[in-house]
């Protein structure tokens, strides 16, 4: 396992979050978003959005990537996300709760637009009353 204390390559994270970027499947709205998560044993694992003409049926880079880590047997460490927009984009509610499920409230979470401007939130900031299964 990946020491803790290790460094994160955020350059590399955002790298990779950005190959992603550029598979989306987005072409109803055209926002195109990759993500990358590295886990606790410093794997890297991308994902992207995924449109459908069925709106609802439409799936985030992020939560595409958590069910890769989850398929590998990973947790999170660490999620870089990458839009073409004018401002860094924080995950969506619903990613922000799936992250939750895998990912502790200290987990650092950047969002980076395609022209360098970035933003870092805690998951804990992004979501500070998640659901658990402490509630249930």
């Amino acid at each position: 396992m990946l020491a803790m204390s290790a460094p994160i390559d955020w350059p590399a994270l955002f790298q990779a979050a950005e190959r992603a970027r550029q598979a989306a499947h987005a072409p109803y709205s055209k926002f195109k978003v990759g993500a990358a998560i590295l886990t606790q044993s410093g794997a890297v694992v991308p994902g992207t959005n995924v449109e459908n003409a069925s709106y609802g049926l439409t799936v985030c880079a992020e939560r595409n990537a958590i069910g890769r880590m989850v398929v590998d047997g990973q947790r999170p460490r660490a999620v870089a996300i990458v839009v073409d927009s004018r401002t860094p984009t924080p995950p969506c509610g619903m990613c922000r709760q799936v992250l939750r499920e895998f990912g502790d409230p200290a987990m650092e979470v950047r969002s980076r637009t395609v022209s360098g401007q970035e933003a870092k939130w805690t998951l804990g900031e992004l979501l500070p009353f998640a659901f658990t299964a402490n509630d249930l």
